[in-house]
């Protein structure tokens, strides 16, 4: 049974109605300033009715069949790495520059003042070293059923 327009709408209502309107956002059909001006009216809205107004312009989504999102493919038929692998990578080429440029500054350090100095680097770069290399190991899943 339809709802009537007159009838009184419930917060849960009223937030379907904003992650529609944050859906339409998203495919670009809002501005943000007129997602903004829309959120407003919808919680304001007392009913049925005026919450049909504010996506009455719109076309309809049912946010439970919202399209899954799936990886583009390359030219050469190969998926780009995913946002995890991605994300590693930064994070070992971060440690990496970090340990190179400590070594530089300790050899810089060495060679001015005439005598071999500690390897103080050694301590920026181990147990940041020791905490990247156990999240590489025990910190991803390569579960190649994953997606079936």
């Amino acid at each position: 049974m339809a709802a009537a327009p007159e009838m009184r709408a419930s917060d849960g209502d009223r937030d379907r109605v904003a992650a529609a309107l944050r859906e339409h956002m998203a495919q670009g059909r809002l501005t943000v300033d007129e997602f903004g001006e829309r959120l407003e009216q919808v919680y304001q809205s007392r009913t049925y009715g005026e919450l049909a107004k504010v996506t009455s312009d719109l076309p309809e989504i049912d946010l439970h069949t919202l399209p899954a999102t799936v990886a583009p493919v390359r030219s050469d038929g190969r998926r780009p790495a995913d946002k995890a692998q991605n994300s590693l990578k930064a994070s070992w080429a971060a440690w990496a520059s970090a340990s190179a440029i400590n070594w530089v500054i300790w050899i810089i350090v060495s060679v001015t003042s005439g005598h071999l100095v500690y390897p103080w680097p050694l301590w920026v770069m181990g147990p940041w070293g020791a905490i990247m290399l156990v999240g590489t190991i025990f910190g991803t899943t390569h579960n190649s059923k994953r997606g079936r």
